[in-house]
């Protein structure tokens, strides 16, 4: 079967997504673009990031066989230029378009980025089941499709031409669409299938617990699969219910990729996917003091800090945050303002 490639489309005059982008994110569930972010600071994170991880062929590499970037860069990261990049203004914009709420509506729920490497022999994550996001992000289901909660995004730090490692999605087909039947149930990972990620082992286990389940998956989703084309600064945007999944990459070579996730503010039981912001509190560096005394008010926002105006916030509370992270560069002003007399 020929393989069908979905090209990513160029962001006009760095002014946002357009109604094209949006429509294709809220419609067929994900969207595909280039320019949202500034080269300059990619650049930078992918530098680091080559450094922190195995060169690809390595023995070393062949120990990576699995999701995260166990610490070494997940926000807050020692690295300036992936927390400025993670709280940019263009990729808040992005997301609230997609929502259609103010930046202070939405949370950051994950900002990860991690190596896949190319392996001789496959397993694991090298070659993924078709499947879902929503189980590991939320404590409950999704919502009906008009009604999304959530944005997931992929940043590629490396181009699919010199690596593979293309992820596939099914593109949502109208209100009807038998490959979007609810609820989303049709996945390892939930109800009666074992979490199983490698594509082959699941595939049997769901042909051996559910027939009906295995041609569902067989006719509707791994038959109309496309791949999104790739290089380095494209991000594909897509959601907690869009079918998707990783296909291997080139033996011997490495991806980079940046996860993140933001959700509505109201949505609680959508959880942070890796260890809290408040736990790198204790980092003697003191990256995330620092990096909430000098944020913008809405980008502290993201993070779950008090907006001015909220019911946190009285004489006491502004001196006592002031006396925090006043040391560090922040500016109660906005807080006070906002505090009755």
């Amino acid at each position: 079967m020929a393989r069908v490639w979905v090209d990513p489309e160029q962001i006009a005059n760095s002014s946002g997504l357009g109604a094209s982008q949006i429509n294709s994110w809220r419609e067929r569930g994900f969207a595909l673009v280039d320019g949202l972010l500034p080269q300059e600071l990619i650049e930078a994170i992918a530098s680091e990031a080559g450094a922190a991880y195995p060169p690809a062929g390595s023995a070393e590499a062949e120990a990576y066989r699995d999701f995260g970037s166990e610490g070494r860069m997940a926000f807050p990261s020692e690295c300036e230029a992936f927390n400025e990049l993670t709280l940019h203004p263009s990729l808040l914009a992005a997301v609230t378009a997609l929502l259609g709420v103010g930046v202070r509506d939405i949370r950051l729920t994950q900002s990860d980025l991690w190596p896949k490497y190319g392996h001789a022999r496959r397993g694991g994550n090298d070659d993924q089941r078709i499947h879902v996001d929503y189980p590991n992000h939320t404590l409950v289901h999704p919502p009906r499709w008009d009604a999304p909660e959530a944005v997931e995004l992929i940043l590629y730090l490396s181009d699919v031409d010199d690596c593979g490692g293309a992820t596939a999605v099914v593109p949502r087909e109208g209100a009807d669409d038998p490959a979007y039947r609810w609820p989303i149930v049709d996945t390892p990972g939930v109800g009666r299938f074992d979490w199983v990620n490698d594509r082959r082992r699941a595939e049997a286990h769901v042909a051996n617990r559910s027939p009906e389940t295995a041609r569902f998956r067989a006719e509707h989703l791994y038959a109309r699969e496309q791949l999104a084309r790739f290089s380095r600064g494209t991000v594909l945007l897509y959601r907690h219910d869009t079918w998707h999944r990783g296909t291997p990459l080139y033996e011997g070579t490495r991806r980079i990729a940046w996860n993140m996730t933001f959700r509505l503010a109201a949505s609680e039981w959508i959880n942070v996917l890796q260890p809290g912001w408040a736990w790198a509190m204790y980092r003697r560096s003191q990256v995330m003091e620092r990096l909430i005394a000098t944020a913008s008010v809405d980008q502290r926002c993201v993070l779950g800090f008090p907006a001015p105006g909220h019911a946190y916030w009285n004489h006491d509370t502004v001196a006592a945050v002031e006396a925090r992270f006043g040391p560090l560069g922040f500016d109660a002003s906005p807080y006070r303002a906002g505090v009755d007399d």
